[in-house]
């Protein structure tokens, strides 16, 4: 199923009043830069109730949700996610946040690691720690580091990244 794209500059000059841009990615990513005027519902709150869930909290009945993240995957994740909510329309943002050129609300503390560099230390930790293992312990931890790189490959090749969508999920990246 294939939804339509838009840009950010479509965006700003054909919404109405109930139309409603949704940031799929995590709340500690959404306090780190969001498009102002937009709502956080990370992807894996991404459901027809989850979305009927946020529109009830805020008052509204969209007629068109516009779907956005940092580069437009995570977008098309929610979207098949969504392809049941029958409220009104559904449409995606073309790029994400990185892409559309202007300045972003930061809500974010300062304490607060984006998603992107606790997959880094993650990553690296694993790496090293099955290194170590492998060196000191028995030779057949060199495969958690090699599992480790097979996953940051698929994650660039695709876009698809496991330990990101876990660490998501982690209760220090929870609103």
């Amino acid at each position: 199923m294939s939804f339509a794209t838009i840009s950010f500059q479509q965006w700003q000059q054909h919404k109405n009043a109930g139309d409603l841009l949704v940031d799929v990615r995590g709340p500690a990513e959404y306090a780190g830069g969001h498009v102002p005027g937009s709502v956080n519902l990370p992807l894996g709150d991404c459901s027809p109730a989850g979305l009927n869930k946020l529109l009830a909290e805020l008052g509204l009945q969209a007629t068109k949700v516009c779907l956005i993240c940092k580069t437009g995957q995570r977008s098309q994740m929610a979207a098949k996610q969504l392809q049941l909510w029958s409220e009104g329309e559904l449409c995606l943002m073309d790029g994400g946040v990185d892409t559309i050129g202007i300045e972003l609300n930061k809500t974010a503390q300062k304490n607060v690691i984006p998603l992107e560099r606790q997959v880094l230390v993650a990553a690296g930790s694993l790496v090293l720690l099955g290194v170590v293992l492998g060196a000191v312990v028995n030779p057949g931890f060199y495969g958690l580091s090699a599992f480790v790189g097979a996953g940051l490959m698929v994650a660039g090749l695709t876009g698809f990244c496991g330990m990101g969508l876990l660490l998501a999920r982690m209760p220090w990246n929870k609103r």
